[in-house]
């Protein structure tokens, strides 16, 4: 499969896509554009941005070509040996999974607007984007220029899907090593950072968590960041790389590089936990319908915990800044969800229902802050029946031995096994109650916070904060 990427007419939004799959042997084919997008588990139907979708057969000729669902279409190939789509999508919103283009910006998320036929999806790709005017590019996928065009090569359409690339002429990147791996980050937009103290705390944190896998799982790795003019945080993982864009909703500098600092050892993170170490439901990805799975608060929860965690563990976050995240995350989940009537497991089903929107009042948690919160206490309560020699890293490096390094999808009960088999007993209670009931966990929480000198308090109008013991 090949794509041809043009952007003529940049102030309209609109970036031309060419889609060509030579070899065809079939009288009809089906082709298929993805309703969603892995990292955001939720229907988004990017059909709806295409118009002038027309086919052709290799001399240029029309062929006929039918809609037989919202995003799938037959092509008539009875005698046609290269398919040719042509079409336009329009990329007018900035997000960490969306496309963009302008005068300034080319930002494409191949699985926004990428065509593939399912019985070829494992065959090489290329994605070749007109580039006269030689731009920079941000991308997980090497590149080549040739004349006016830029080339990439991919393994497949998984890995297609999974590169976002930025190009632009004001796109700045600097580059630091860990574990002998280059690491980029790229950046579009006005954001004053110190460089030298921005490597020397991404390398912190990077190595923190390779020590904790114990190797890291790409030969090289891009955070690439788009700024906005107005406030928006978001980040999504991919392969080997993370597209972040966040525009600061502070004016202390202080604020918004900590911001950025837990953008990026979050997304970081799921290079192991969801790119590799994945949900036996998503192995692989359908792209054409929900894939629903239970365990979201590992691939969400157990990220957030560790996000913040590896900042402090490495020394980035002070004890102050560390707890302040924690207190965040305590006040959304026990302020706003703590007497939902959904489990962790329901509402893990339900990200495809709403989980990125509000929903009802009490009905459902955050796989993120709910998630990650159960992370802690079963971290805590490793460490402290073994006197902190063992913790839920070793849970996490055994599910990367096992599952994530040979690329084989995992289930609940592989997770729930794990952890029984590092805590050497049942963690019948821990599961029963954390993660499979609504029941308010603060209790937990503060039996592990204990141990560190801490607890959540909350008032008798339901707001929290984390406080020192020597505060009762």
């Amino acid at each position: 499969m090949i794509y041809y990427f043009f952007s003529l007419n940049p102030e309209k939004h609109l970036i031309q896509v060419e889609f060509r799959l030579g070899n065809i042997t079939e009288n009809q084919l089906k082709v298929q554009f993805p309703a969603w997008r892995p990292g955001r588990y939720q229907l988004q139907h990017f059909a709806k941005n295409i118009k002038d979708f027309h086919a052709y057969d290799q001399d240029g000729n029309s062929i006929s070509i039918q809609k037989y669902k919202k995003d799938g279409w037959i092509a008539n190939t009875e005698h046609t040996q290269t398919l040719i789509i042509r079409y336009s999508y329009y990329a007018s919103e900035i997000n960490a999974g969306s496309s963009f283009l302008n005068a300034d910006l080319l930002y494409i998320n191949p699985v926004n607007l990428c065509l593939y036929v399912e019985e070829r999806m494992n065959e090489p790709c290329e994605l070749i984007i007109h580039n006269p005017e030689k731009k920079k590019i941000a991308c997980g996928l090497g590149s080549l220029q040739s004349e006016d065009n830029l080339i990439l090569k991919a393994r497949d359409f998984h890995h297609v899907a999974d590169s976002p690339l930025v190009m632009s002429h004001y796109l700045e990147t600097i580059t630091y090593h860990a574990d002998n791996i280059p690491f980029h980050f790229h950046i579009h937009g006005n954001m004053d950072f110190d460089n030298e103290r921005l490597i020397h705390d991404f390398r912190l944190f990077t190595e923190n968590q390779i020590r904790i896998f114990g190797g890291f799982p790409e030969k090289d790795y891009h955070f690439i960041l788009i700024v906005p003019q107005h406030p928006y945080y978001h980040g999504v993982e991919h392969r080997n790389s993370t597209m972040m864009v966040l525009g600061p909703d502070s004016s202390e500098p202080e604020e918004i590089y900590q911001e950025i600092l837990g953008l990026a050892s979050h997304e970081l993170f799921h290079t192991w936990n969801i790119c590799k170490i994945r949900p036996a439901e998503l192995l692989p990805y359908d792209y054409s319908k929900e894939n629903y799975f239970a365990t979201c608060f590992i691939a969400e929860g157990v990220t957030t915990y560790y996000g913040d965690k590896a900042l402090f563990d490495s020394g980035v976050f002070t004890q102050e800044q560390y707890y302040k995240e924690l207190e965040t995350r305590y006040k959304r989940h026990f302020e706003e969800s703590d007497p939902a009537s959904q489990s962790l497991l329901e509402s893990s089903y339900d990200l495809w229902l709403d989980g990125y929107e509000k929903g009802i009042p009490n009905r459902k948690v955050s796989v993120y802050h709910k998630g990650a919160i159960a992370a802690q206490i079963l971290d805590g309560m490793i460490r402290k029946k073994f006197n902190g020699k063992k913790s839920l890293d070793d849970v996490m490096r055994i599910m990367w031995e096992r599952f994530g390094r040979p690329f084989k999808g995992y289930l609940y009960k592989d997770y729930q096994d794990i952890c029984e088999e590092v805590f050497e007993g049942s963690l019948s209670a821990y599961f029963k109650k954390i993660i499979e009931s609504n029941e308010s966990v603060l209790h937990d929480l503060n039996g592990q916070l204990k141990e560190i000198q801490l607890y959540v308090e909350r008032d008798a109008y339901g707001m929290v904060k984390l406080k020192s013991l020597s505060e009762q």
